[in-house]
């Protein structure tokens, strides 16, 4: 699991500068500078004119890739929850939308619809990759242990988590 918070700490890291630079780009209006999609016009090597959107192309390739890395080992883990795993797959397939609505905005000229369902996509993602993190250093309890303590807490009895899969139950009734 120490390699899955790392994973998804960096990965979160990653998204939110790609959504700054996105941000950036955006508001600058050089989102057509490379008129081109995937690729600038003069390929793999930007052109000066290309440069801020070429790099955000390249921030967005890698981050998309670390998205997919961090789905594929919360789905291998076996001790990841549930939540955290529809996360993943939720976080997974909108890199995928992302890829597809980041073609569209460029082959048609920056629509704002399409703008902005990229940047609404963008922001699910990011509280995606936000929900993995939370689970992964145990911020985020599994759904069954909250309501677990919430049907107890009515019947006098209260669970207190203590570190991770711990559970104590301490009976409330004298206070």
């Amino acid at each position: 699991m120490v390699l899955l918070k790392t994973l998804s700490i960096v990965t979160l890291f990653a998204l939110f500068v790609l959504i700054s630079i996105g941000g950036y780009v955006s508001a600058s209006g050089v989102g057509l500078t490379c008129p081109e999609w995937p690729l600038c016009p003069a390929g793999l090597v930007p052109m000066n004119e290309f440069l801020i959107e070429y790099f955000h192309r390249s921030i967005a390739a890698t981050t998309g890739l670390l998205v997919i890395v961090t789905m594929a080992f919360t789905l291998k883990s076996r001790t990841a929850p549930r939540g955290m795993k529809i996360a993943s797959i939720i976080a997974g397939s909108a890199v995928v939308g992302q890829i597809t609505l980041g073609a569209l905005v460029i082959v048609e000229r920056l629509h704002a619809i399409l703008v902005t369902a990229h940047l609404g996509l963008g922001l699910v993602l990011f509280a995606m990759v936000l929900m993995i993190v939370l689970y992964s250093y145990g911020l985020l309890a599994p759904s069954h242990k909250r309501l677990s303590a919430i049907r107890n807490k009515g019947s006098g009895v209260v669970i207190e988590e203590e570190e991770h899969a711990n559970v104590k139950i301490v009976n409330d009734s004298n206070s």
